[in-house]
C-alpha cells in the first residue's frame, strides 16, 4: 500500500482539515450521527479521525448527519473529497448517545447500502461502530453492524488495522479472526441469544468458547498523550475553540454515572504535556476548553493555570464540582469574564445525594454559589435528575428547599456586587445505564415523572426569578429503551425508520413491550444483554454498590493509585 500526503487546501470555516492524495490507501468514511456543530464539538470523534490519518496507509474522511448530498440519488459525500460511501473499505461510526440510533440508520440509508448487516454482500464496506454508547451496551445495534470496537480509540486502532491489513481487506477472514487476536472486538453474528418464555435473557451460544468474555481495553500511556481538537471551526458548539483532555474517567463513583466505572481507574495527563498542548494551541486560537469528566479534580489544575498566566488564553472547564472551586480556577473564571456557572447537586435531599455517592453537602453547593457570584460570574445554572432511586415527595420538595438556599446566597453576593443574575433550575429524567451500580434499577414511569415534574415546576415557579427548565420524559423513556435493550429493540428503531413516524406513533404501534426494557427492575441473578462485556469493573462489586445505594451508604472515591483492588479494575485481565 502507498503512503500519501497531506494537501493545505482547508474548508473555509475549518482549520486542520485533514486531507490526503487518494492512492492505494485503506479508506475510512467516519461517520458521526448528529449535525455538524456537535460532531466537531466531540473530542472522541476529532480523535478517532486524526488517529485514523495518523497511519501513512490510510485516508480517513468524515461523514455528517448534515453534510452534503448527491444532487441526482441523494446519496451522502464526504467532507473532505465528496466521495461516496461505496469508494470506502471501511465505514466507522463514532457513537456517544442512544438517542442518535435512529440517525445511525437514516444514515446508512443514504449510504445506498442495506440497512441490517446479513443483508449486505460482499462488496459492501466493513461496517463497524465505537463509541462510548456501544462500549455501554452494543445489542440494540448489532443488526446493523459488522463488528463493535469496545474499548478506547488509542488501545485498539492500531490492532484493528494490524488485523484489517493481516486479512488484506477480506471481511470473512477479518470477522473470524479478529475477535480472537484484538481484545475489545465483538463480532454480532458469533453469538445467539436465547430468551426464557417470560423474554428474559437465558443465555447466549458463542461460536467460540475464546470470544465468551470481550475485553474493553483501556489506553495505557495517558498521561504522556496529547488530545486535543484536530479541527478548529467557527461553526460549533464552541467557536474556534481548541479541547484539551486533562483526564479520562472520575473518581467519585457517582452511581448513575457510567463515565466512573468504565474508565476506571481516573488518569490523569501529565502537566508537562498539557502545557505544551496549551502553549501549541495559544499559536492558533485565544479559547481553550479543558474536558474532562470532573476537570476540578485534576491535581495540578492550579499549578497549571500558573504556567500560562503569561498568554492570553482564555480557558474553560466541561465540568466543575462545587466542593472543589479554588482561587485559582475562580482567577480563571473572572479573567475569562464567565457570564454563566453550572452547579450539578442533582439531587436535593443529603439522603439522595447519599444514596447516589454524590458526596456533597448542602454547605459546599452554598459556598460554591456564593465564590462564584463573587466572582464576578452573574448567573448560575442547578441541575437536577427526577425519577432517582428511591425517591420520594420529600426528595422533590427537598429541591425546592435547596434552590430557595441559594438563591438567598446568590442574593446577598450579588447585592455586594451591586449586580443581579439568574438562577435557572434544570432538571433531567433519570435514566440507569449499563456498566454501573443502577444497571439493575428501573427507570420511575414516564406517568410517575409527570407528577413529580409538575410538582416540581409548580413549586419553582412560586420563588421569584428563578428560570425553570426540563428536559423530555419521552426522549428520556427511549434512551433507556435503548440503553438496557437486547438484539430485539432493533425491530423498534426498523420500524421508527421505515414508518419515518414520531417517537411517540413509534411506540404506539411497535409490537415490542418497550417498558420490557425501560422501566422494569432487573434481578441480581439476571442475565443482562451486556453481560459479555468486561469493562475492568466487577459484576459483584456493582451489586455491591446497588445495596449500598438502597441503604443510603456512601462509598469512598476511586484512590487511581493502582494499589486498591475493591472493584478489580485495576487488577489486570486473565
Amino acid at each position: 500500500m502507498k503512503s500519501s500526503t497531506r494537501t493545505s487546501e482547508q474548508h473555509p470555516a475549518e482549520r486542520g482539515v485533514i486531507r490526503k492524495v487518494w492512492a492505494d490507501q485503506i479508506k475510512v468514511g467516519l461517520f458521526y450521527p448528529h449535525r455538524y456543530a456537535l460532531a466537531m464539538s466531540n473530542l472522541g470523534f476529532q480523535t478517532v479521525y486524526r488517529l485514523f490519518n495518523n497511519a501513512a496507509d490510510v485516508v480517513c474522511e468524515r461523514f455528517l448527519a448534515d453534510g452534503p448530498a448527491m444532487a441526482i440519488n441523494s446519496r451522502l459525500l464526504s467532507r473532505e473529497n465528496r466521495r461516496p460511501a461505496r469508494d470506502f473499505d471501511i465505514l466507522a461510526f463514532s457513537v456517544a448517545f442512544e438517542n442518535d440510533y435512529p440517525n445511525i440508520l437514516q444514515l446508512l440509508h443514504l449510504t445506498g447500502f442495506p440497512l441490517q448487516s446479513r443483508e449486505r454482500d460482499a462488496d459492501a464496506p466493513l461496517i463497524l461502530a465505537g463509541g462510548v454508547a456501544v462500549m455501554l451496551n452494543p445489542e440494540p445495534l448489532a443488526a446493523f453492524f459488522d463488528l463493535f470496537l469496545i474499548g478506547e480509540a488509542e488501545a485498539m486502532l492500531p490492532a484493528f488495522l494490524d488485523s484489517y491489513r493481516k486479512a488484506n481487506g477480506d471481511q470473512r477472514i477479518l470477522l473470524d479472526t479478529i475477535p480472537i487476536d484484538v481484545p475489545g472486538a465483538y463480532v454480532p453474528r458469533h453469538y445467539r441469544p436465547v430468551y426464557q418464555p417470560s423474554g428474559k435473557l437465558d443465555t447466549v451460544a458463542v461460536a467460540d468458547p475464546r470470544m465468551a468474555r470481550v475485553f474493553s481495553p483501556r489506553a495505557t500511556n495517558v498521561a504522556a498523550l496529547e488530545t486535543t481538537s484536530t479541527i478548529i471551526t467557527t461553526d460549533t458548539t464552541f467557536p474556534d475553540t481548541c479541547l484539551i483532555e486533562v483526564s479520562r474517567g472520575c473518581p467519585h463513583g457517582c452511581r448513575y454515572c457510567s463515565a466512573g466505572y468504565i474508565y476506571r481507574p481516573p488518569r490523569y495527563r501529565d502537566p508537562d504535556v498539557l502545557e505544551r498542548c496549551l502553549r501549541a494551541a495559544a499559536r492558533t486560537v485565544q479559547r481553550v476548553g479543558l474536558v474532562g469528566a470532573a476537570v476540578s479534580d485534576y491535581p495540578s489544575i492550579g499549578e497549571l493555570c500558573g504556567r500560562i498566566a503569561d498568554t492570553d488564553l482564555r480557558l474553560s472547564f466541561s465540568s466543575l464540582r462545587a466542593d472543589a472551586l479554588t482561587e485559582e480556577l475562580l482567577a480563571v473564571l473572572r479573567a475569562n469574564r464567565t457570564k454563566t456557572a453550572t452547579l450539578a447537586p442533582e439531587a436535593g435531599s443529603p439522603r439522595l445525594r447519599q444514596v447516589i455517592n454524590k458526596g456533597l453537602d448542602e454547605d459546599d453547593i452554598l459556598q460554591a454559589a456564593e465564590k462564584l457570584v463573587a466572582a464576578g460570574i452573574p448567573n448560575l445554572k442547578l441541575y437536577f435528575m427526577i425519577g432517582l432511586p428511591t425517591e420520594t415527595d420529600a426528595d422533590i420538595e427537598a429541591i425546592v428547599t435547596l434552590v430557595q438556599a441559594v438563591k438567598a446566597v446568590f442574593l446577598d453576593a450579588s447585592r455586594e456586587k451591586k449586580r443581579i443574575g439568574t438562577i435557572t433550575v434544570n432538571a433531567t429524567p433519570f435514566v440507569p445505564k449499563p456498566s454501573t451500580p443502577f444497571q439493575w434499577a428501573g427507570m420511575a414511569s414516564p406517568g410517575r415523572l409527570k407528577k413529580r415534574l409538575r410538582r416540581l415546576r409548580k413549586r419553582i415557579q412560586r420563588i421569584a426569578n428563578i428560570r425553570f427548565q426540563h428536559e423530555s420524559i419521552r426522549a428520556a423513556y427511549v434512551q433507556a429503551m435503548l440503553a438496557r435493550g437486547d438484539r430485539r429493540v432493533a425491530d423498534v428503531l426498523l420500524h421508527h425508520h421505515q414508518t419515518a413516524a414520531n417517537w411517540a406513533q413509534t411506540l404506539r404501534t411497535t409490537a415490542l413491550d418497550t417498558d420490557f426494557f425501560a422501566l422494569r427492575e432487573r434481578s441480581a441473578d439476571e442475565l443482562l444483554p451486556w453481560d459479555f462485556i468486561d469493562t475492568g469493573v466487577s459484576r459483584d462489586f456493582l451489586w455491591r454498590e446497588y445495596q449500598r445505594a438502597l441503604e443510603g451508604r456512601a462509598t469512598q472515591p476511586c484512590p487511581a493509585d493502582g494499589r486498591c483492588h475493591r472493584c478489580e479494575a485495576c487488577n489486570p485481565p486473565t
